[in-house]
């Protein structure tokens, strides 16, 4: 568990549902906190920023960026 890193930046870009309200696939973001939970880093800080339309069907994408910290 020791490679030197004390933190971690993780994007996940989020598309929104084309009808209704909300996220699509927010357990893509569970299984990116989760993720480096089991690997002993909690989650530090979190952004997110519109990244526009895809399109006709596209949805909107939100992007979101995590800085994981290594627990001690």
């Amino acid at each position: 568990m020791s490679n030197g890193m004390n933190y971690v930046v993780i994007q996940v870009v989020l598309k929104e549902k084309f009808l209704g309200t909300g996220s699509g696939n927010l357990t893509e973001l569970e299984n990116a906190i989760n993720s480096q939970a089991a690997l002993g880093y909690r989650l530090h800080t979190i952004t997110t920023s519109a990244s526009g339309s895809k399109g006709f069907g596209g949805g909107d994408r939100i992007q979101a960026t995590l800085v994981f910290e290594r627990l001690v």
